[in-house]
């Protein structure tokens, strides 16, 4: 089981901030991350795109989205962030 944690827009749009999860590898979080959002939001624009395009960390250091999970690692997904 793995922590996940979420930041940024994904968390704004659908009120999710945290969940376990069984993941193989970060990849294999996406259908859960989107499942649980319809659930909170049956109306939610979520996309797999959108968690793809994700900024991702394991274990406090950036990882990349196809990286090797293990039992009680703790993923963050934060959306990046755009600015002037």
């Amino acid at each position: 089981m793995v922590h996940v944690r979420l930041f940024g827009l994904f968390r704004l749009n659908t009120g999710l901030r945290e969940l376990d999860a069984e993941a193989g590898r970060v990849r294999e979080l996406y259908p859960v991350l989107l499942a649980e959002a319809r659930r909170l939001d049956p109306e939610t624009g979520i996309t797999a795109r959108d968690i793809d395009g994700c900024i991702v960390m394991v274990n406090g250091k950036q990882s990349r989205k196809n990286a090797r999970l293990r039992d009680g690692d703790e993923v963050l997904l934060m959306s990046p962030v755009c600015g002037g």
